[in-house]
């Protein structure tokens, strides 16, 4: 991930919920880890928001409305300096609108969002698992989901295919491999249902020896990069949403593209990178191309 910072620099879209609370401490110091500041967006429910849910709405409303939002960037302030020993740069924004659009454009001009898995419910909460997945969709930087367990060590995994956003997923994960100091795991697989179906009898031996050839290539200049990263190279047959899953049992991050071809062909939008987004138990970063 370059390491230039954009205006808003890493963004956590916060809803006073445990799950988001969480996502600011590992959003701090992430943002710690690169140099960059960091942006604290709560997004308030509208009043036609309100209005639908049959919600009454009146001035008290709308005053405890924006008190109660203070109240949860004020605390999402709190976590991230302590979390950095405010050694970062922290803005606060309470947006009114919709979750997934307000996000998704302030992501035009961020380094990263992070969102939590899941937030709160109904109105208040804005349902941050809902809007997780939005994001996975519309957003326009790297959008990473946070999860309940946080492992200070363990590899970096990261899922490669030689797409576009797949090139885009490798930058990201040596970026946070050299900065956390671990290693990286670079994930092929070279088979899913097409595959299997197309090629029941090919060479296995042959495609696997190519599928190697292809990871090392697509690694190399990355490893000369990041000489200080040292690389693991999984190359299997499996779907790639299985095989990222395992291997990230034993990790502290795992990053995928938002589409690709071939091997991770499941990595479309919506499929592989969403599903392992929201089932895997460490924070999952998401990359998307130019």
């Amino acid at each position: 991930m370059p390491s230039q910072s954009t205006h808003h620099g890493i963004i956590v879209g916060v809803d006073g919920s445990p799950a988001s609370e969480q996502a600011v401490d590992w959003a701090a110091r992430d943002a710690h880890l690169r140099n960059i500041p960091l942006t604290l967006v709560h997004v308030l429910p509208t009043i036609e928001a309100a209005m639908w849910l049959d919600v009454p709405v009146s001035e008290e409303w709308l005053q405890a409305r924006d008190r109660r939002s203070t109240e949860i960037l004020t605390e999402a302030a709190r976590i991230a300096n302590l979390a950095t020993h405010d050694e970062v740069t922290v803005e606060t924004l309470a947006v009114s609108g919709n979750a997934v659009a307000t996000l998704a454009d302030l992501s035009k001009d961020a380094t990263m969002v992070v969102v939590g898995c899941r937030g709160l419910g109904a109105i208040s909460g804005r349902l941050l698992g809902s809007v997780s997945t939005g994001l996975v969709h519309h957003g326009h930087c790297p959008i990473a989901v946070f999860h309940d367990e946080e492992r200070a060590t363990g590899p970096v995994v990261v899922g490669i295919d030689g797409s576009p956003t797949s090139e885009s997923a490798v930058a990201i994960a040596f970026d946070e491999a050299s900065r956390r100091g671990v290693p990286l795991v670079a994930v092929h697989t070279y088979s899913d249902a097409v595959a299997d179906a197309g090629f029941a009898y090919a060479n296995w031996t042959m495609v696997v020896e190519q599928a190697e050839e292809a990871l090392a290539e697509r690694l190399a200049g990355w490893q000369e990069r990041y000489p200080d990263v040292t690389v693991r190279r999984v190359v299997t047959r499996d779907w790639p949403a299985n095989q990222l899953l395992e291997q990230s049992k034993d990790a502290q991050l795992l990053v995928v593209g938002s589409h690709g071809r071939g091997g991770f062909a499941g990595l479309l939008l919506g499929s592989v990178s969403s599903a392992v987004a929201h089932a895997a138990r460490v924070p999952v970063i998401i990359a998307r191309s130019g």
